[in-house]
């Protein structure tokens, strides 16, 4: 059975240092295009490219999106740019207070011109910190989240579990006989013992071969890798309920 794939390409315009380029490598989860506080330091026709399991996300490329005092040359890019999008993304730079109170005539004018297309509103670069007000942090500026790093672990492996066990047979699994240690080359060793009510449920969440349980702890080791900024190595032991 073929899968059916989807694309979307997305056309991203804005005025000069709105923040296009970060904005794709935040996307891409890489540094793929170069940033600085100058403009126009993307000039090139390079595309972003993000693929999730069927589904395929295409930036058109990012020449001559800024809006803005272009040479001749780049100035029809943002335009075949649009031609060819399913979706234009519209970057604004609340930082700036000249221009985020409003769009440009430019912005304007391209999108009227292509008003078939659905188009979203980006307000870029920390609008959320500018709301902040006045008033004693909640928190050490270190501090990622209020979770415990037991917590942590736990919702990782529950997120695994919930995703590879299918119906209500996920619900019945408690985490239990946690162990954290140091490895000889400095990796976090976790032993997590996972609790079932029945041995069919033993079954399934090991898996054949225990492939299940293999997969969920490796995904899960990636996750808290991730998390933890170090190597970890995850076990996880399946046991029926006394």
């Amino acid at each position: 059975m073929l899968t059916r794939r989807g694309v979307l390409r997305i056309a991203i315009i804005g005025a000069p240092n709105a923040g296009k380029s970060t904005l794709s490598n935040q996307l891409l989860g890489r540094k793929v295009f170069p940033v600085s506080k100058k403009v126009h330091t993307t000039r090139c026709k390079a595309r972003g490219v993000i693929t999730h399991e069927d589904t395929q996300l295409v930036s058109p490329g990012d020449k001559g999106q800024d809006l803005h005092n272009l040479d001749e040359t780049m100035l029809t890019d943002p335009w075949d740019s649009m031609k060819h999008a399913d979706l234009v993304l519209v970057l604004v730079d609340v930082s700036d207070h000249w221009t985020r109170n409003s769009l440009s005539k430019e912005v304007l004018k391209c999108l009227s011109q292509f008003p078939h297309i659905p188009s979203v509103l980006v307000l870029n670069k920390r609008y959320l910190l500018m709301q902040a007000k006045p008033g004693p942090w909640e928190f050490h500026s270190d501090v990622l989240t209020n979770q415990s790093p037991q917590e942590i672990c736990d919702n990782i492996i529950r997120e695994k579990v919930l995703e590879y066990l299918p119906l209500e047979v996920p619900y019945g699994v408690t985490q239990v006989g946690r162990l954290w240690e140091e490895g000889e080359c400095g990796e976090l060793l976790i032993m997590q013992s996972l609790l079932v009510p029945r041995e069919s449920h033993k079954r399934m969440l090991i898996g054949r071969g225990g492939k299940v349980i293999s997969r969920i702890a490796q995904e899960a080791g990636q996750d808290l890798m991730n998390v933890f900024l170090c190597d970890v190595r995850l076990k996880l032991k399946v046991e029926v309920k006394s």
